[in-house]
């Protein structure tokens, strides 16, 4: 029955370690397989060193932080373009799809305050400007923010 303290690798499966520096026999004699002198030959050298030339991390330029990737992009319409509407219509990002005013419905929605409102509307939307809410509770109608 085999055990742990039994398991061996496989015949020439493991290798002697080499052994630098012990003699020109070795192949690895002399110089112990680092070259003729230098830098290198005589302690460690980073990967990133360059020679005492300016560092690349130093060379390039320092472009910092975007929160562009984390905004939010909305799909913005104007109380303007509202009017279309007939009065007492719930407005929804669906009917503005339909319209023709929103590209997607799955992206959120914002209404702008540029234009003016004369019908009575019920606006669902994920945002509202200031100017926009009261243009449309002005004018009879009630705002609905999605979440």
């Amino acid at each position: 029955m085999r055990r742990l303290q039994h398991l061996r690798p496989a015949k020439g499966a493991v290798r002697e370690p080499l052994r630098r520096g012990c003699g020109d026999g070795t192949g690895v004699g002399g110089t112990a397989g680092k070259g003729h002198k230098g830098q290198k030959a005589r302690g460690k050298v980073h990967p990133w060193f360059e020679g005492g030339q300016q560092p690349i991390q130093r060379r390039m330029t320092h472009k910092g932080f975007n929160n562009a990737r984390f905004a939010s992009v909305y799909q913005v319409v104007n109380i303007g373009m509202l009017d279309r509407f007939a009065p007492d219509t719930v407005v929804t990002p669906d009917e503005l799809k339909d319209a023709g005013l929103i590209s997607s419905r799955l992206k959120p929605v914002k209404i702008l305050g540029h234009g003016t409102l004369s019908v009575r509307l019920t606006v669902c939307a994920h945002a509202f400007t200031k100017t926009a809410a009261d243009a449309i509770t002005g004018a009879g109608g009630a705002v609905e923010v999605l979440g």
